[in-house]
């Protein structure tokens, strides 16, 4: 409870500090808008219900990214972390694809898969796959070795390791890369829209950039906070139901 009064504290003087600034004039309300305006702008948004089809379309872009992506990081970072020399040729090949700046894969997705959602999936899947597959990567990979002997001993097969040894070992590191995944995810779909789109609210922003209306554009951005913090919730809780067999320590005792 006292980190939560402590998170909203912190919120409350931020906001505080920028709306008297905003009202006295050491913020420019033209640049920075004020949070009263974009308050009233998302009111204004929801009253309409145009919002909400534009957030359908970005949702729908980023959960297909973070599904997708997620998939494949989970596959691949299994498949590597178990097959030593397949990671060994592969290895040149993932440095070299992650080192690629995603900002300019965007409008190579745009023209390969148009202006609809899979150029944004596309994208969104870049900077998904590989957040997950690393930490997904080193999780099997710091599997204690003995308690992998151990099982072998008893008669366990592959199958039967990945299931009760290596999947619950690396579960830890594989949601830590799902908490950062939400946020990449939107990113990619936004990011999507921004570049070349017709609904989403990269769109939203996109427009009101273009007339310079920075309440619309600071508002947008707080739709999409919210929507992380919402599905970083989800996450969270989905983590503490799967890994309720670990002992509680005291970093979870902040977050309930």
């Amino acid at each position: 409870m006292r980190i939560r009064l402590a998170q909203l504290l912190i919120g409350v003087v931020l906001l505080g500090a920028w709306e008297l600034g905003a009202a006295t004039g050491l913020v420019d309300p033209f640049f920075f808008s004020r949070p009263s305006a974009i308050v009233g702008q998302i009111g204004a948004w929801v009253a309409d219900g145009g919002i909400f089809r534009h957030l359908w379309v970005t949702l729908v872009e980023a959960m297909l990214a973070l599904l997708i992506g997620s998939a494949a990081g989970l596959g691949v970072g299994f498949l590597l972390a178990r097959v030593q020399v397949l990671a060994e040729v592969l290895d040149p090949y993932i440095k070299v694809a992650n080192s690629l700046p995603r900002v300019v894969l965007a409008p190579i997705f745009l023209l390969w898969f148009g202006l609809g959602i899979w150029s944004k999936v596309a994208f969104g899947f870049t900077l998904v796959f590989f957040i997950v597959f690393f930490n997904t990567y080193q999780g099997i990979r710091e599997v204690n070795q003995v308690l992998v002997d151990n099982t072998r001993m008893l008669g366990a097969k592959e199958g039967q390791l990945l299931r009760h040894v290596f999947l619950p070992s690396a579960l830890s590191w594989i949601f830590s890369s799902l908490h950062v995944s939400v946020g990449f995810a939107i990113v990619g779909a936004v990011v999507g829209e921004y570049l070349g789109a017709s609904e989403g609210i990269g769109f939203l922003i996109s427009q009101a950039e273009g007339v310079f209306d920075t309440t619309a554009v600071f508002a947008g951005m707080v739709v999409l906070s919210i929507v992380v913090l919402l599905i970083d919730v989800v996450v969270h809780r989905g983590e503490r139901y799967l890994l309720r067999w670990r002992p509680t320590g005291r970093a979870d005792t902040g977050a309930n």
